[in-house]
């Protein structure tokens, strides 16, 4: 359906002017309207989706007053169309009454002394009687009645002569294209309405704006869910109404502009900015947008995530840990159980027994599964590059450092896992720094006095005894006991010799699929693997496993050539420290006592068994 009607008075016109407009303006209706009957006429159209009507002055003015809400144009009456009527009024009588609206004869007192007529103006008004003034200027002397369909009707009625006031082509087309502008603008309207709709309803913000007045004119869906308001009820009402906590006469009529604001809402703590509207220097009222609190962290942990955490990914899980023994058994359930909380967890365990693959399950077994997993070796850095990478810097904070600055780990790993392996390496300033993450919960880069906070679960790991470092003065204690929270020791190889074999089949057939060959481990070459005591753990089997696969000239894998490959025992003791030597003396003691039971032994000394087999290493106590 068309949204441009013209409303034209008389069955004559209509046809003229849909043959008028039909060439150009095919989309416009024409139809035939009692002027009388206009308004309930239009309603209807209005409800059919129209928006704009076209009809002559006196219909014009009728809905307009009707305050319909629709967009009206007056089909205007020009000097041609007056002149015309005049002339053929002038043929039935010299004394002509124009009865009219005043807007449909604008400037015919001019014509009338050019064409040479007398005229007598009785001015209407819409919706009033005709007859009574067309009866008054025939009394006054009047011949002709000159009007418009209203005025002719009534005077052919009491059989007096009339002229109409019809309408030309210019009146038609000059209304045409304003009608057509109108249409234009309208829908540039509704495309910048729609957008700004869109834009509303579809960001992550709350969005109320208020005029002048403080009114609400705009309430978008965000805004609605905050502050458990309906849109319907919102707008119209002053703002404080609905939100007793603005007092927002300075940002509107001071033109001040509120940004980062905290403020309560309905249970919520919500951050505000209120931006005023200017144009011209004068205020039209302001701009609110409303975020929860909760929303921007969870942003903030996003775009961490996004920007710096690429490649920050935990490969392993527990389904990839190799063994059956029940050593291993148990310490992959006591993981899974840490798993399942958010506490610090130290992981102690000889060189190569998989202290990484352990933490990287552990962040996949968590419900930090989705957040970074970001590692980083201890002793791999100086002391101040360590520092610098696992707590950030701002621009020119030393020499040769980024301009812009960079985040530390600890910024990365937020809503996620940082591995801290070789922690016993770390210097005792880092330590304290360390510390002070663990208590507070945030982070400030170095050159930098803003507190940023993180959300980051610690897993650290050493093959160090921390206990004899504290004695040193070389370890924190306080750092350790806020580490030392949860305690996972892993069991070396040595003490799982069951799942020997499977290590050693799985490495070599990896690496011999690596080679393109084929290999089989003889029995006697499985029990020599299971004899050995495996110094490097995990990572010296895969070594040992990687160079036979690369040096081997047959397909079976027996004793004779896997023997010379194992590192040999170490025939002489290293020179022994006082306290190495009253260690020693402790154990050895311990264990004579316990008639070499390793677990009651441990009792003895106060430690756990693991604990005892990684010092007997360290101390190389053979017994």
């Amino acid at each position: 359906m068309s949204k441009i009607v013209f409303l034209i008075p008389y069955k004559g016109l209509v046809a003229y002017t849909t043959e008028i407009l039909a060439p150009k303006y095919p989309d416009i209706e024409v139809v035939l309207v009692n002027p009388r009957t206009a308004v309930p006429l239009v309603q209807q159209y209005i409800a059919q989706g129209v928006e704009i009507v076209a009809a002559r002055p006196v219909t014009a003015t009728a809905i307009r007053q009707a305050n319909l809400g629709i967009n009206v144009v007056t089909i205007p009456i020009t000097s041609f169309d007056i002149i015309r009527a005049i002339n053929t009024a002038k043929l039935q009588g010299k004394k002509i009454a124009v009865v009219a609206h005043s807007a449909m004869v604008l400037g015919i007192d001019f014509l009338a002394k050019e064409l040479g007529v007398e005229i007598q103006h009785y001015c209407t008004e819409c919706g009033q009687d005709y007859e009574a003034p067309i009866l008054e200027a025939v009394a006054n002397g009047a011949e002709v009645i000159l009007g418009g369909v209203l005025a002719v009707t009534a005077a052919k009625r009491h059989n007096i002569p009339s002229s109409l006031i019809k309408i030309g082509d210019e009146s038609i087309f000059q209304a045409a294209q304003e009608a057509m502008q109108i249409q234009t603008a309208l829908e540039n309207e509704s495309a910048k309405r729609g957008f700004f709709n869109t834009v509303l309803d579809h960001t992550n913000q709350g969005i109320i704006t208020i005029d002048v007045d403080h009114h609400i004119t705009a309430f978008n869906p965000i805004a609605q869910k905050l502050t458990k308001t309906n849109k319907t009820n919102a707008l119209g009402q002053p703002l404080e109404k609905i939100l007793p906590q603005f007092t927002l006469l300075q940002t509107s009529s001071q033109k001040e502009i509120a940004t980062h604001s905290i403020i309560n809402v309905s249970g919520n703590k919500v951050m505000y900015n209120s931006v005023p509207i200017i144009i011209n220097k004068k205020s039209f009222g302001a701009v609110i947008s409303l975020q929860e609190i909760d929303k921007i962290q969870q942003m903030e942990a996003m775009i961490r995530k996004e920007i710096y955490a690429r490649g920050h990914v935990a490969k392993f899980h527990f389904e990839n840990i190799i063994g059956q023994s029940p050593a291993i058994l148990n310490t992959i359930e006591m993981a899974k159980d840490f798993a399942a909380t958010n506490s610090s967890i130290l992981i102690l365990g000889e060189t190569g027994t998989g202290k990484e693959v352990f933490a990287q399950s552990i962040h996949n077994e968590s419900s930090r599964a989705q957040g970074p997993f970001v590692a980083i070796n201890c002793a791999s850095l100086p002391a101040q590059l360590l520092e610098s990478e696992l707590f950030g810097y701002v621009g020119g904070a030393f020499t040769g450092a980024n301009k812009e600055g960079k985040p530390g780990l600890f910024e990365v790993a937020h809503g996620g896992t940082i591995f801290l392996d070789e922690l016993a390496e770390m210097d005792y300033v880092n330590q304290g720094r360390l510390l002070r993450v663990l208590q507070e919960k945030s982070v400030t880069r170095l050159g930098s006095y803003k507190v940023t906070p993180v959300d980051v679960r610690i897993i650290a790991a050493t093959n160090k005894d921390l206990e004899v470092l504290i004695s040193e003065r070389k370890f924190r204690d306080d750092l350790y006991y806020r580490l030392n929270v949860l305690r996972l020791e892993l069991p070396p190889l040595r003490m799982r010799q069951q799942d020997i074999p499977l290590f050693a089949k799985v490495f070599v057939d990896e690496f011999a699929t690596n080679t393109g060959k084929r290999f089989s481990l003889t029995n006697d070459a499985l029990k020599l693997l299971e004899a050995y005591s495996w110094p490097g753990n995990i990572r010296e089997c895969r070594n040992l496993m990687e160079r036979i696969a690369a040096t081997a000239k047959t397909d079976t894998l027996n004793r004779s050539l896997l023997a010379p490959m194992l590192t040999p025992k170490q025939t002489t003791l290293p020179s022994r420290t006082p306290k190495e030597k009253r260690l020693i003396d402790e154990i050895t003691k311990a264990l004579h006592e316990a008639h070499g039971n390793y677990t009651v032994a441990a009792d003895i000394l106060g430690i756990n068994r693991t604990t005892l087999y990684r010092r007997m290493q360290r101390l190389r106590i053979d017994y």
